[in-house]
């Protein structure tokens, strides 16, 4: 008879300041993760197949559940918006610059 698979302790750690996560398996850092998806893909990396990342019991969840991302969604609208900013900047330096011939 087939023993069932032993996972190790898995923990999907509390939010860092910018709302990412650290996954850990026992002793192990799989990595860091930015969302609930990237949860299930480090730990497809790391051969440990979990099907239902949100619903399992082999996942500890620390500082909040698998919808707690606190910062990323107000960090990533702060870059978008900074990036445009710049953007925005550029196109104003080339539009002055082939107005004004320097």
């Amino acid at each position: 008879m087939a023993h069932p698979t032993r996972h190790p302790h898995i923990v999907v750690h509390s939010p860092a300041l910018d709302g990412s996560r650290r996954v850990t398996a026992g002793d192990e850092t799989l990595g860091v993760a930015s969302h609930v998806d990237d949860v299930g893909e480090l730990l497809r990396l790391a051969d440990l197949y979990v099907t239902d990342v949100e619903g399992t019991d082999l996942i500890e969840w620390q500082g909040g559940g698998p919808d707690d991302w606190p910062g990323l969604s107000e960090h990533h609208e702060e870059q978008h918006q900074g990036h445009h900013e710049q953007q925005h900047e550029q196109r104003h330096q080339q539009h002055h610059q082939q107005r004004h011939g320097a």
